[in-house]
């Protein structure tokens, strides 16, 4: 017998088999690439959230001899940016020090899409209120920036007046003590926030947005001016002791 006429090719049920599993295995494989890569987009769009929150409220891990030192935008502004692009170019404000978020691959102008304000589906981002989100990968991503508005705007700064041996103003010399914290507001200025020492030397101020701010004290009969930075962190009620340092009261 011919040895050539014992050899035979596949049959069409084989060769169907074998389309059929090798389907299946390119099937499982892309839907595995697909699932991690979906997995790296969530994780390169949650750290893009962080950096855009740091942007706005400033990063907590900034400090510099125990205190913080980043409020991002708010901190400077004394309001929540009306959208994201105010975090890269001034809307016109005197008290903005931008850009708050860098894009190191693409330039602002030319109607570009900037890569700061797209998740890495290639969405853009939201901004509403304290909360930016992600909605490209199908189900949203939000990244809360603070607890509430008010945390970043409205804390309190309590100030407690005494002399250097410890005794506060009195009655009588309470009217000779003033109080000045200097803030942003909101409109791209800065305002002076007045107050007067009860006779135990206590004052507060309210709606104080985050943010490191000048407090100056001034004592009229003695025409001396003391100046502190106060620092104000989100939701925040600070208690500060000022002490002037002469017995004076």
């Amino acid at each position: 017998m011919n040895p050539c006429r014992q050899q035979r090719g596949y049959s069409l049920i084989e060769m169907v088999v074998v389309i059929l599993i090798l389907g299946v295995l390119t099937a499982v494989t892309m839907r595995s690439l697909r699932g991690a890569n979906d997995a790296v987009r969530v994780e390169e769009t949650r750290a893009e959230l962080d950096r855009l929150a740091w942007a706005v409220a400033g990063n907590p891990e900034l400090t510099s001899g125990g205190r913080r030192t980043d409020y991002g935008y708010v901190g400077d502004v004394g309001a929540l940016p009306a959208d994201l692009v105010a975090l890269v170019t001034n809307p016109g404000l005197g008290t903005w020090r931008g850009p708050y978020v860098r894009d190191e691959f693409y330039a602002a102008g030319g109607g570009a899409e900037i890569s700061y304000s797209l998740d890495a589906w290639g969405k853009p981002y939201t901004l509403a209120g304290v909360d930016i989100s992600s909605s490209g990968g199908g189900s949203s991503l939000t990244r809360r920036i603070a607890n509430d508005a008010d945390a970043l705007l409205r804390n309190t700064v309590t100030v407690v007046v005494t002399d250097l041996a410890a005794m506060p103003p009195g009655a009588v010399y309470a009217d000779s003590v003033e109080l000045l914290l200097t803030i942003p507001n909101g409109l791209g200025s800065t305002t002076t926030m007045q107050a007067n020492p009860r006779p135990n030397g206590t004052a507060e101020f309210d709606s104080i947005p985050i943010g490191s701010h000048l407090l100056a004290l001034v004592y009229g009969p003695m025409a001396d001016t003391l100046r502190r930075q106060v620092t104000v962190d989100p939701g925040q009620h600070v208690h500060l002791d000022l002490q002037y340092p002469a017995e004076v009261w």
